[in-house]
């Protein structure tokens, strides 16, 4: 006879329970599933990604309506169980009583939120769910919106990674010495806060908060020593509480969390619990992925197996994109404990691993993750390393100190290595899954093995054991649809509107099977760009469908105003620019001018109605967009060279200057810097650029791909010109293939990490009569789009863009 099983809570862990249970036996229980979110399962790991804007909501369900209705599963979603009647076995509600014979109890867990004075005010708020995350993005987008964070753990730096990249000025406040000391020591708590501190986080630690300001609202955070932050959002994520009241009201045994045994069962034998909320020998997991090896227990123990729940190793990573930070074990100090370190400073790595008696017992990585699964591996497995322990840290792909191989690493990997941490999924396991079902694909092995479906961030891990396990079978994944409109990929949109001469949107929409009626804010900003640079003569470029930036042709600002950058060609301008600068400065009020690292002035801090008028003042003295907000060329940055400096070997200063007038005003698929240096001691910075120019005695070294931002990069050598016209014309030449080939917003790094270098060679340097036909290409776009748009606006020409809301209603009213 089918037994009726109640589930209270419709989180991670009682929803991998159910999977296991409906796969195991679906015709065992009728369930019923009671939440108290207006809402069923969705991947709470990847909360985070939703709030920096990387994800949304719908990306992140785990279970929607559809799943529940195919396994007859009857939700309550947005109601609470208010009690637990043991004796009559009933759960009860505000609407009503149901029946169980078991009882699974999956409250998770609640926020713990300190006794601070202020603590109740309006946008005081934890981060624990999606209503929490919609709480933050509401006050996000208002303008030059301040966030205070308290507590430096996970949460609260991915709460404060997120916010920071939907635009807020953003304070951390941590009670201790370091950001996440429960999982990182000093040197690798260091590296952290520097990289969040690169990302314009402000860190204060040793931070003790006295109280929460602020009326009905909150307006700031004052801590002890009386450092005052200003706030509209106040974030506190200092830990976890399990949530056990329903529990013990109900007399169930309770310690710090609802109390089970190995299998899982409460002091009610009808009743389990999972989760958050439980505890088990004493300890409270918070982290996924023994909440889903306690899943497992559960969905066997209701099947009336038996079933043991026995606790492993667990790993920590950290999910802000470009943070990469791995800790596992024990790494406190003692006397009975040796430590291997490795650090290098120009690369931001640090490594270090914790020995006792020969054995690895805690390894904290940042900046290089990729050996973590292996010394994760060992620490689990409690292996005697003496015989390895001179080149042990450097990994296991190590040999003779050559480069690791990541393939090499990943082979060397023992078949009891964990790779899926959060799903508890070993290397064994996918190589049989790949080798015994045919798997030939990453959604293949993840509906297999479930590895890398929950936080993510083993994806890479994965498709390599696929890669190595496949060996010259194994394909590259296809790359994703450009977005939820179409199914064509970027570079097949471009493949086609060249091949079918699709020159307008309506025509690509019609023509390609556009799934929606006129695109999306992902898909017409691309699409604008590729038509625009293949069809010159005949498209018109859409203002509507760019950015508010390339709009306004000025950079907003957190508040609201706008930046205003003029162009000097190559870092050289006149008195006489300069006073009408200063003019404008002046006249418009503007609260700073600073120095740009492109060797520009930014005007900083103009309201937007001011602009057309600023603009006029400044074309007037012959100042012209510096395109300080644009998909194309930014600035050309030179030193002096021969004209002053005793070690110029060229005239840097003179080509960087044609090399701007030749190329400003040109759209391309990112933004573009150029620099020029007069000789190899690189004052110009010139081989950390897009295209980078350093000039010898013998000529002009040409290197591409170079980066300076979230990814650093050196440029890689491209060809060694002779002379100034032909370093001139390599460098338009690979602009032009820039243009025609990238995938829109990849810089051109990425576009040559995709087409390898060796292909930018064979048609800019060996191609003689390609690299010319680039070039004419690439002038001929440039007798279309290289006007200066300040001077059209500033003429009046799309004046309704620059006139305040107010006005535009009072107008329309009169």
């Amino acid at each position: 006879m089918t037994q009726k099983l109640v589930v209270i809570g419709a989180g991670m862990a009682s929803g991998r329970a159910l999977e296991h249970l409906f796969e195991a036996d679906p015709e065992a229980y009728e369930v019923t599933l009671f939440n108290g979110e207006p809402r069923g399962n969705y991947n709470r790991l990847m909360l985070s990604p939703v709030l920096s804007g990387e994800k949304t909501y719908e990306e992140i369900v785990t279970h929607d309506d559809d799943w529940y209705a195919g396994n007859k599963v009857r939700t309550r979603f947005g109601e609470h169980v208010t009690r637990i009647d043991r004796a009559r076995r009933t759960v009860l509600t505000k609407t009503g009583e149901t029946e169980y014979d078991k009882l699974l109890i999956a409250t998770g867990s609640m926020p713990f939120m300190p006794p601070l004075p202020g603590k109740d005010l309006e946008g005081v708020m934890p981060y624990r769910d999606l209503d929490d995350v919609n709480r933050m993005l509401d006050v996000a987008t208002l303008p030059g919106a301040r966030a205070v964070v308290i507590g430096g753990g996970l949460l609260g730096l991915e709460a404060a990674a997120g916010l920071r990249l939907r635009g807020m000025e953003v304070v951390v406040l941590h009670v201790m010495g370091h950001l996440m000391e429960r999982q990182l020591d000093p040197s690798a708590g260091y590296l952290l806060r520097k990289d969040l501190e690169r990302r314009g986080i402000k860190i204060h630690c040793e931070a003790q908060t006295k109280v929460i300001l602020g009326n009905n609202r909150v307006e700031a955070v004052a801590l002890e020593d009386g450092t005052i932050y200003p706030a509209d959002i106040v974030v506190i994520a200092v830990g976890i509480r399990p949530e056990t009241r329903v529990a013990k009201d109900a007399g169930i045994e309770i310690a710090r969390g609802i109390v089970v045994d190995d299998a899982m069962r409460t002091s009610d034998p009808h009743i389990l619990s999972i989760g958050e909320c439980v505890e088990h020998a004493g300890i409270v997991y918070g982290l996924v992925a023994p909440l889903y090896d306690q899943a497992k227990v559960v969905a066997r123990t209701l099947l009336g197996e038996e079933a043991c729940f026995v606790p492993v190793e667990l790993a920590t990573k950290l999910k802000v994109t470009g943070c990469d930070l791995f800790s596992a074990g024990d790494f406190a100090e003692g006397p009975d404990r040796e430590e291997i370190v490795f650090r290098d400073v120009a690369r931001g790595v640090y490594k270090r691993l914790v020995l006792k008696d020969d054995v690895i017992i805690g390894a904290v990585m940042y900046g290089d993750t990729a050996d973590g699964a292996w010394f994760l591996g060992k620490i689990k497995a409690r292996e005697d390393i003496s015989a390895c322990r001179d080149t042990l840290i450097f990994g296991p792909a190590y040999a003779g100190g050559a480069a690791p191989d990541p393939m090499a690493a990943i082979a060397a990997l023992p078949d009891d290595a964990e790779i899926c941490g959060c799903n508890g999924v070993c290397k064994g396991r996918i190589v049989s899954a790949i080798t015994g079902g045919g798997l030939t694909t990453l959604d293949e092995v993840r509906a297999s093995t479930r590895a890398s479906t929950s936080c993510g961030q083993c994806t890479g891990l994965v498709e390599q054991v696929l890669a190595v396990t496949l060996g010259d079978s194994f394909v590259m994944p296809a790359a994703k649809p450009m977005c939820k409109c179409t199914d064509l990929t970027h570079e097949d949109l471009r493949r086609l509107i060249k091949a079918k001469e699709l020159k307008s949107m309506p025509a690509v929409w019609q023509e390609l099977g556009w799934k929606t009626s006129c695109g999306c804010h992902s898909c017409r900003p691309a699409l604008n760009f590729y038509l625009l640079a293949d069809w010159p003569d005949d498209y018109v470029d859409d203002a509507q469908s760019r950015f508010i930036n390339e709009r306004v042709h000025a950079n907003i600002q957190k508040d609201g105003t706008f930046s205003v950058v003029p162009r000097m060609w190559g870092g050289v301008t006149t008195p006489g620019e300069l006073r009408a600068i200063a003019d404008a400065a002046e006249k418009y009020n503007v609260p700073m001018v600073k120095v740009t690292g492109g060797q520009r002035l930014d005007l900083l801090g103009v309201k937007k109605e001011d602009l057309p008028a600023m603009w006029a003042d400044l074309n007037a003295a012959g100042l012209v967009s510096g395109h300080a907000y644009t998909k194309g060329l930014r600035t050309v940055k030179t030193c002096v060279g021969t004209d002053f400096c005793r070690f110029g070997t060229q005239d840097s200063t003179g080509f960087g200057i044609r090399l701007e007038k030749r190329l400003w005003g040109s759209w391309t698929p990112h933004k573009v810097k150029l620099a020029v240096s007069g000789c190899p001691r690189n004052c110009a910075e010139a081989t950390c650029k897009d295209v980078g120019v350093v000039c010898t005695d013998a000529g002009y070294n040409i290197g591409v791909g170079g980066a300076a931002g979230l990814d650093l990069k050196a440029t890689e050598p491209l060809t060694t010109a002779k002379t100034e016209d032909e370093a001139m014309e390599i460098t338009v030449a690979f602009i032009q293939l820039f243009r025609e080939n990238a995938r829109y917003l990849d810089r051109p790094y990425r576009w040559i990490e995709k087409v390898g270098l060796d292909w930018v060679k064979e048609r800019v340097v060996d191609d003689l009569e390609g690299r010319a036909a680039l070039v004419a290409r690439f002038d001929h776009s440039q007798t279309i789009y290289q006007t200066d748009p300040w001077a059209e606006r500033a003429r009046g020409g799309e004046s309704h863009e620059f006139v305040p809301l107010a006005d535009l209603t009072l107008r329309a009213a009169e």
